[in-house]
């Protein structure tokens, strides 16, 4: 006999119409809480795709831009100026990264020994980071090396009679190289964090076995730290790169003197700022992108050969 209508079973609703039409409610509320990032990401969205195009263009914020291909990015071949702030920004970049690096690995190697009253120092330490790049900080720099500054006062108590550090195009840069190395304090940090989470044990099987002290950094420390010492190369480079408040600053925003302090950001903010050059300014930025790209995905591809992770 066949069964009557009620007595047959009901079919269950497919499984993802069920989930479709029963949406959670911590769901709405975390679209709701995201709500404001995607408000932020169209002012940043929106920038990013019309300096591409741009960068195409001759715009000079009184007329409306005007297509010319390629010759942006064929005139900066050919800009001397352009070649001197790549130049300045490369030596500022490979000098004082691998330089403030070491002194924050130091710095941490001996925090990490047990000091007393480690949050104290950590915090001095920590702090000229948050203020290196500072207006002021950088205003203080100038001071401080200036022609009648506290460097060149210190140098007379010997008889030595100092240059000008800021306005001598020999100095210049080299000031602001130290003041990057003084603000070591954010990698520092990092190091101290990455150095207290290597066990103990493999130091003291290492001393059991007569390994000096330099093996032991060599062999323990360098290998398990590397991943941390990969992280903050990369900080650094992207940072350094992107430098244009001590530039600014220490030089009045010409870059002077001789221009041996003008940035690459510093040259792309007179072109699109100073001189309302956006197409070419536009062009600059996305020469930077590729730069700073260019050189991530290099030691990226490097990592391999020196990085060590547990996995």
């Amino acid at each position: 006999m066949t069964r009557s209508v009620l007595e047959r079973p009901v079919a269950a609703p497919p499984v993802k119409a069920a989930r479709r039409r029963a949406k959670p409610p911590q769901d709405r509320a975390g679209y709701l809480f995201l709500l404001p990032w995607f408000i932020g990401m169209l002012f940043t969205v929106i920038p990013f795709f019309a300096s591409l195009y741009l960068a195409f263009t001759d715009y000079n914020l009184l007329n409306a831009p005007r297509w010319i291909g390629l010759d942006n990015f064929t005139e900066m071949l050919g800009d001397p100026v352009l070649h001197q702030s790549l130049k300045v920004t490369f030596v500022y970049t490979f000098v004082s990264v691998p330089l403030s690096l070491l002194a924050a690995l130091g710095v941490a190697m001996l925090l990490n020994r047990g000091v007393r009253g480690l949050p104290v120092y950590r915090a001095v330490f920590y702090l000229p980071s948050l203020l290196g790049g500072s207006v002021a900080i950088v205003l203080l720099w100038r001071y401080i090396f200036g022609l009648d500054g506290i460097v060149n006062g210190f140098l007379g108590w010997f008889g030595i009679e100092g240059p000008g550090w800021t306005t001598d195009p020999d100095y210049a840069l080299t000031t602001l190289i130290v003041l990057h190395i003084w603000t070591f304090g954010s990698p520092m940090v990092i190091f101290l964090a990455g150095l207290r989470q290597i066990p103990v044990m493999y130091y003291e099987a290492a001393a059991m076995d007569g390994a000096s002290k330099w093996r032991r950094f060599r062999s323990i420390t360098l290998p398990l730290l590397s991943p941390i010492i990969f992280f903050n190369l990369i900080q650094s480079l992207i940072s350094s790169f992107q430098t244009f408040t001590q530039g600014f600053i220490m030089s009045g925003g010409t870059g002077g003197p001789a221009n041996s302090t003008l940035f690459y950001n510093l040259y792309l903010y007179q072109q699109g700022f100073s001189q309302f050059n956006m197409g070419y300014a536009s062009a600059m930025a996305w020469m930077l992108l590729v730069i700073i790209a260019a050189f991530t995905a290099v030691n990226f591809l490097a990592a391999k050969y020196w990085v060590f992770y547990d996995n």
